[in-house]
Parts: C-alpha cells; structure tokens; sequence
C-alpha cells in the first residue's frame, strides 16, 4: 500500500494569497516606489514619478498670539501704580488715589508683560502632489507666494521655488 502525500494547509494558503494578490491589489508599485507611475513606452519611469516633496502654495498667513502672563508684571505694575497714586492728594483724596493707581498699574503691567511674550510667526499650508494637505510654520516671511509650485527642502525647513 502506497502512502498518501498530503500538502500542508499553509502551503496552500500561501499559494492561494500569491495568486488573488496579483490581480487584487489596488496600488501597484513601479521602481520600489508606491504611487509612482506607470512605466510608458518609450519614457523613462522617473520622468513620470511623483515628487512627495512637491506641492502648491495654498496660503500665506502671518499669526500673532499674545503671551501668556505669569503675573509678575501685574504685581510690578500694581506696586509702581499705588506708589505713583500714593504722591498724589491727601487724606481720602490719596487712599482713592493710591488704589485707581495700583489697580491701573496692575492692568498696564499685566498687558507689557503679555506683549513682551507675544509670539509672530507665518505658516503656509502646502497642497502636496500626493493629494494631502501640509501646514509649515516659519520665523520670517517666505519668499513663495500662493499658487506657486514648491520642493520641501530639510523636512520643509525650507521651501525652494520650483518651475513649472
């Protein structure tokens, strides 16, 4: 009597997967690269590549926040606006003095204080050729405008102008 000979199930199920894999998949990868283009004839695959550096200047905003205060400057504010107040009249005249001095003292110091840690930068919200959206922030103002076409250089620590 011959034994039979029987095929794992894992063996199977990997040729199984093999073959619904190549005609299922819905993103081919051409050159090791996913979502590059289809090679054409005649035209070299990386002249049809997408760049996923690249993208369209969609907006320019410059943003101001106020600091935060941490009350030192309304403490500050408040002892230099009583001690002003307080030179000013006598008797009642100088106690409601002394008080509408430190109380507009405290505001003035809380509001230098807030201005002194405001933060001004720009950011430019980038739509990449890969369809996503992207938002950098920068110190300065950037030498791109909205609508033109851009390469994200250092991670997008820079921009540099790409022609069309």
């Amino acid at each position: 009597m011959k034994a039979k000979r029987t095929i794992p199930a894992a063996h199977v199920l990997f040729a199984a997967a093999l073959a619904i894999g190549g005609t299922a998949g819905a993103q081919q990868t051409h050159g090791g690269e996913p979502n590059a283009a289809a090679p054409v004839a005649g035209v070299p695959v990386a002249a049809h590549a997408v760049c996923r550096d690249c993208g369209v200047v969609q907006s320019i905003r410059y943003v101001e926040e106020k600091g935060q205060s941490s009350g030192v400057g309304a403490v500050a504010g408040g002892v230099v606006g009583g001690l002003l107040g307080h030179q000013i009249g006598s008797g009642r005249g100088n106690t409601v003095a002394t008080i509408a001095g430190a109380g507009a003292g405290a505001y003035a110091g809380n509001e230098i204080e807030k201005n002194r840690k405001k933060k001004a930068y720009w950011t430019v919200s980038l739509r990449m050729d890969d369809a996503h959206s992207r938002t950098f922030t920068y110190g300065s103002k950037p030498a791109v405008h909205e609508g033109e076409r851009v390469k994200l250089v250092d991670g997008g620590k820079r921009l540099a102008l790409l022609t069309r």
